[in-house]
């Protein structure tokens, strides 16, 4: 049985990224290497539609995250999280664990902010920092960013943002959205196993990072990193075989163009969808946004959405995802980024038909196949 890694992340790697991680470790302080970190920041410019340094980690999409509340906040300070969703959620809890005031913007799980929701929470008190998930994967949620940056712009406040599961494949301008901080991670759009943690930041944002105030930084010090990226170098001891692989996905994305990448995101997220509800398993998502990288469908009141992933991985090789939060049981989650293309998609339908129709829930025969194709021919 084949095994098929169709969770929101990690995602499949490709063949190209597996060989170039293969390669034999270079001196992570030479001349090779420096060049390879050169070019993985010129990909990410593109990618994040940015001007900024971009700074390398060997870390989590976690580790970024906390890293970006520990460059710019200290104890007491306060920040605002747009909260709809687990990972707002644990973005909140870094906050705490650093000892700053985390306040939440708490907005319906699946839905996006409304924009004159948070103008109003920002004229009540001096926050610091503003914090959002691009693309919240645990409910298809996408945020408007544009109008999210430009309420927060002409604020003392940093509008910081969790992109890790958007990257690479949904659209992102950085600099003209106004994002102070951006991070995100190796791992999901942009096709390279966990390990590789990224942080581009604004100058608003720098001039509040250089301040000496009591931070708890060390490993994650934005200043360090800048200084030593000026040189293509990371401050400590890099990833080096991730860094080749990175490279390698940069290079991929290039090669098909970034608007290609970004269209073939949205044609197969979107034949996924309708291929989903043709089976019964409606959208979760009601963010007027929707998701390109992940796609939740909702079960049927009465099923247990766990029933579903492990039918799938045992009978198909076929991993996806439930919820592990207080969406446990309701949905199933799909990745729908990366290398994939709309034979992956048509397979996941497939098997999710057999599946559903294994377990006892009423399926139309071949609907979801052909709802896909439509939207397919459509897109």
């Amino acid at each position: 049985m084949t095994y098929r890694l169709r969770l929101p992340g990690p995602t499949t790697v490709p063949e190209r990224v597996r060989n170039a991680m293969a390669q034999p470790v270079v001196n992570h302080r030479g001349p090779e290497f420096s060049a390879i970190v050169k070019e993985i920041e010129t990909g990410l410019q593109n990618i994040m539609g940015t001007a900024n340094p971009v700074l390398l980690f060997a870390a989590s999409g976690t580790g970024v995250m906390e890293a970006s509340l520990a460059n710019t906040l200290g104890p007491g300070d306060k920040a605002l999280f747009i909260a709809n969703g687990q990972f707002a959620d644990r973005f909140a809890a870094i906050a705490e664990g650093l000892g700053l005031q985390a306040n939440l913007l708490d907005v319906p799980w699946g839905d996006a902010v409304d924009p004159k929701a948070l103008s109003a929470r920002l004229a009540e008190a001096d926050y610091q920092a503003v914090i959002a998930i691009h693309n919240e994967s645990s409910t298809g949620a996408v945020a408007d960013l544009e109008a999210i940056g430009a309420i927060v712009r002409d604020t003392p406040a940093l509008l910081i943002v969790d992109s890790v599961s958007g990257l690479g494949g949904i659209e992102m301008q950085q600099d003209r959205w106004g994002i102070d901080i951006l991070v995100s991670a190796s791992q999901k759009a942009l096709m390279c196993p966990p390990g590789l943690g990224l942080v581009s930041v604004s100058e608003k944002a720098w001039k509040i990072i250089d301040v000496n105030a009591p931070r708890t930084r060390f490993y994650w010090d934005f200043r360090t990193a800048r200084d030593n990226a000026v040189d293509g170098q990371t401050a400590f001891t890099p990833a080096v075989s991730l860094g080749f692989a990175l490279c390698e996905a940069l290079r991929m994305i290039d090669e098909e163009g970034l608007p290609n990448v970004l269209a073939r995101h949205a044609r197969l997220a979107a034949a996924l969808q309708a291929g989903g509800t043709a089976l019964g398993l409606p959208v979760f998502t009601r963010s007027p946004i929707r998701s390109n990288t992940v796609t939740v469908l909702q079960m049927p009141d009465g099923h247990d959405s766990g029933t579903i992933v492990r039918h799938l991985y045992e009978q198909y090789g076929t991993v996806i995802a439930g919820a592990r939060n207080k969406l446990q049981g309701t949905v199933v989650r799909f990745g729908t980024m990366g290398y994939i293309d709309e034979a992956d998609i048509l397979l996941d339908l497939m098997y999710l038909e057999r599946t559903l129709d294994a377990l006892g829930l009423p399926v139309t025969p071949g609907a979801a196949l052909a709802a896909a194709q439509e939207s397919l021919r459509g897109s």
